[in-house]
């Protein structure tokens, strides 16, 4: 991919998401429902065991979710998730993470959020369902 395209709302939402921006997060494609995200492992993301702290993962995907959703014009957060976590994820790596609404139905929508490797291995993946409120972008 040679170039990112930010969704208007994905890039207001990165002004001031403060989280993203210390995990280094960097957006490469957002529309209204889907969303790619990645990011390095520095050595501050590392646990006792020398592999990414789980969080790490769930943060990325977490944001990744949250710009799939709000991209689609209205505020939007998550009331549930769940993530499974595959392989190590190593110092140094970069990830990748990839949502892309499966469901919306009125004000509650569903998000699959798939982590992968430099590999292309898929190192986790995350589950939501999130609420849509009636506040908008606009």
């Amino acid at each position: 991919m040679s170039k990112n395209v930010m969704h208007p709302i994905v890039a207001r939402m990165m002004e001031t998401d403060k989280m993203s921006q210390w995990l280094g997060i960097e957006v490469m494609e957002s529309s209204p429902g889907q969303c790619t995200c990645r990011m390095a492992i520095r050595e501050d993301m590392v646990n006792g065991f020398g592999i990414a702290h789980g969080a790490i993962a769930y943060a990325l995907a977490d944001s990744t979710l949250a710009f799939a959703v709000n991209a689609q014009g209205r505020h939007a957060v998550s009331v549930t998730s769940t993530i499974q976590h595959f392989t190590p994820i190593h110092l140094g790596d970069t990830i990748q993470a990839k949502a892309i609404g499966r469901f919306e139905g009125g004000r509650i929508v569903h998000v699959d959020v798939d982590v992968t490797n430099q590999k292309g291995e898929l190192v986790a993946s995350l589950t939501a369902t999130g609420y849509k409120q009636a506040t908008s972008w606009d």
